[in-house]
C-alpha cells in the first residue's frame, strides 16, 4: 500500500503525530518533525453495555477477538481454537479460513461490539504487525467496554497498562494464561476493573490526545 505522493508530502506539514514509536525515526527519515501521541477510546462509544437478556447467549465465549484475519493473528486464533476454547470472531476476512470459519461473527458495530466485550470472559488484544504496532485502538476501547483484556507483551502496551493486564508473548503462553484466567474467574474480574480503571480515569479519550497536539504545538 506504498503511495510515495504520501511521503513526498509528510515533510510539508508542521508536525506530524503517530500512535507507533516504531515509525518515528523513518518520520526523521523523511524530513519530518515527529512525535509519539497513543490511541486512545470514544467515550460516547466504548462503555459497558451488556446484551438484552433475551439475546444475550448468542454473545457468550471463552475468547473473543474483533479485528481483521491478518496471516500473523491466525496462528494465536487457531491455537485457541485447537485448545478447545470457544471463540468469536469479529472483522473481515475471518471465514475465508477453514477452522475459523465457523468462530466467525461477521461485522460489528458499535453496540454489538459493546454486548460482545461484555459477555466474553476474555478479550484477546493483538497489536497488527504489518504495521509494526506496539499498541492497537482496543487497547483502550476494549478495557472502557469492560473486557478482560488478555494482552500482547509489547513495551508500549506494558507502559501504557502496566499490571492492570495479564500478557502473552507467545502461542503457548496465550493459551496456558487463557487456561489460566477461565480457572479463575475472580482475577478476571480483578484484571477487568484494574484495566477499566487505568484508561477511563487515565485521561485516555481522544478529546485527551488531542489537547495534548494542541498543547504541543504553542
Amino acid at each position: 500500500h506504498h503511495a510515495p505522493w504520501f511521503v513526498d508530502a509528510l515533510p510539508h506539514y508542521s508536525h506530524i503525530f503517530s500512535p507507533r514509536t516504531s515509525n518515528l525515526a523513518k518520520l526523521a527519515h523523511a524530513g519530518c518533525t515527529a512525535s509519539y501521541v497513543p490511541f486512545a477510546y470514544n467515550p460516547a462509544q466504548h462503555f459497558y453495555e451488556a446484551p438484552p437478556p433475551d439475546n444475550a447467549d448468542r454473545y457468550q465465549c471463552d475468547v473473543l477477538f474483533y479485528g481483521g484475519a491478518d496471516r500473523d493473528r491466525l496462528p494465536a486464533i487457531e491455537a485457541l481454537i485447537d485448545a478447545g476454547f470457544r471463540v468469536h470472531l469479529y472483522g473481515g476476512y475471518w471465514e475465508r479460513t477453514a477452522k475459523t470459519r465457523l468462530a466467525y461473527r461477521g461485522m460489528a458495530d458499535a453496540q454489538t461490539l459493546r454486548w460482545a466485550v461484555a459477555s466474553a470472559k476474555i478479550t484477546l488484544c493483538l497489536v497488527r504487525q504489518a504495521n509494526h504496532d506496539g499498541h492497537v485502538m482496543r487497547t483502550f476501547e476494549a478495557p472502557a467496554m469492560g473486557a478482560c483484556l488478555l494482552t500482547e507483551d509489547t513495551e508500549e502496551h506494558r507502559e501504557l497498562l502496566s499490571n492492570t493486564v495479564p500478557y502473552f508473548d507467545s502461542v503457548e503462553t496465550l493459551v496456558n494464561q487463557t487456561h489460566w484466567l477461565l480457572d479463575h474467574p475472580e482475577m478476571r474480574a480483578e484484571y477487568t476493573q484494574l484495566a477499566m480503571q487505568r484508561v477511563v480515569s487515565g485521561g485516555h479519550t481522544y478529546r485527551d490526545r488531542l489537547q495534548i497536539m494542541l498543547a504541543s504545538r504553542q
